[in-house]
């Protein structure tokens, strides 16, 4: 029977399996805290260690006790000093009432404290985004980042302690000594049969001797020995290192308020999240356009306040214009989204917009998402012009209008075909 011994650091004063059998209690709960950190004033904790709130309920675990109705029992109370066996004690005068000197709630709804989880990144990225995938995900690799990992070669004869395989090595010593041991077999049964044979008390008594030292022999044969020793052997294997870019394109027009900001920010945000699970590498590029585009920072991006009037077109070609001198389509997974409130100068530039679209950026992106942001709930004339694309497999279009929208969005763009939104 194999004894398999968990020997993974624990934190301190935690135990890693005791706590994966908690979150596996909790994770329905967990589940559906979920679009209440989305719609968090800060998206700090969706970054990493965040903080979810879990009804108590769902950390209560079962107990045994004593039928109250059955059963004898014998109990002696500390310091008894009037009651005698069977007698009835006496309930206290004023029992049941009090005497506390807070204020009472007078609301008669039933409420539960919360329970807070800690999840680690690996463990809050694995809830958010277990039931999600990329569309058309094809892998692609970078040819020239390469990535080593370790991989099983078979065995070999000399290594570190660690590295030794006990069944292998049994093995070789079972062979070596059944082969040694059968030559001394051969040899005794044959001088045995010579024994018989010979009625010479001399060479008789020189005959035993023989096989009493080949038994002797036969005997010393080792269980184990440095031959028969086999390590786990392993050899580095270079291996192409999977690479996603995500281009963001936000408008920062005078009509992008900052409730629509806000919301393209914590779009960004659970989009850059995503890619980073699926990918090891992931870039980022920011674009910001007004009437004008550029490429800009992170902290320009999410933080400045320029602004202007809106023309998209040349966001989409700058995009263009970095993918092609710096993202070779041969070897990075290309991606993009972009959120605008819809809002263009005039009609001819958002057509603009679906014929570069159409022609120069959806045959060379993996996925492309069109958010549009409105308090009004009305389209845009970008929202009309890239309706003529949604045939498109690679291209999806959604509009959000209130943070509480974001979840569901996000997930109605990545989940798995295989899957029915419930």
């Amino acid at each position: 029977m194999s004894n398999i011994v968990d020997r993974r650091k624990n934190a301190k004063g935690k135990s890693i399996n005791n706590r994966q059998k908690f979150l596996k209690r909790v994770e329905d709960q967990i589940k559906k805290a979920i679009p209440d950190i989305i719609n968090q004033e800060s998206i700090k904790d969706s970054t990493g260690e965040g903080k979810v709130k879990v009804p108590i309920r769902g950390i209560k675990e079962p107990n045994f006790r004593h039928d109250p109705h059955s059963g004898k029992k014998q109990i002696v109370r500390p310091g008894n000093k009037q009651f005698n066996e069977g007698d009835k004690v006496a309930k206290p005068e004023g029992s049941g009432s009090g005497a506390g000197q807070g204020k009472g709630s007078n609301s008669p709804e039933v409420t539960e404290d919360d329970f807070v989880v800690i999840l680690s990144r690996d463990e809050f990225l694995k809830y958010f985004f277990e039931d999600l995938e990329l569309p058309n995900m094809i892998k692609k690799y970078m040819a020239s980042t390469v990535d080593f990992r370790q991989q099983r070669a078979g065995f070999t004869k000399n290594s570190i302690p660690s590295r030794l395989n006990i069944v292998n090595s049994f093995q070789q010593s079972l062979a070596r000594q059944i082969s040694i041991r059968g030559v001394y077999d051969q040899k005794i049964k044959k001088l045995k049969l010579e024994l018989e044979a010979t009625e010479d008390a001399e060479a008789k008594a020189q005959l035993e001797e023989e096989i009493t030292r080949l038994e002797r022999l036969r005997l010393t044969v080792p269980f184990f020995d440095d031959v028969d020793l086999r390590y786990n052997h392993f050899e580095r294997v270079p291996q192409p290192v999977t690479s996603a870019v995500m281009f963001c394109i936000m408008d920062v027009s005078a009509s992008m308020g900052y409730h629509e900001k806000d919301i393209a920010k914590r779009f960004f945000t659970l989009l850059y999240l995503f890619l980073s699970k699926q990918y090891e590498r992931v870039e980022l590029v920011f674009i910001r356009h007004h009437t004008e585009a550029k490429e800009v920072g992170e902290e320009e991006f999410f933080n400045s306040r320029e602004s202007g009037g809106t023309v998209v077109a040349p966001s989409l070609r700058l995009m263009k214009k970095i993918a092609t001198e710096r993202y070779s389509e041969s070897q990075w997974n290309i991606y993009c989204c972009q959120a605008s409130d819809g809002d263009v100068w005039s009609n001819g530039d958002a057509i603009d917009c679906g014929q570069l679209l159409k022609n120069e950026i959806l045959p060379t992106v993996q996925y492309m998402a069109y958010i549009e942001i409105k308090n009004r709930g009305l389209e845009g004339y970008l929202w009309h012009a890239y309706k003529k694309l949604r045939s498109q497999e690679n291209f999806s279009m959604r509009n959000i209008n209130d943070i509480s929208q974001i979840w569901p969005v996000f997930r109605a763009l990545f989940k798995k075909k295989d899957l029915v939104e419930s």
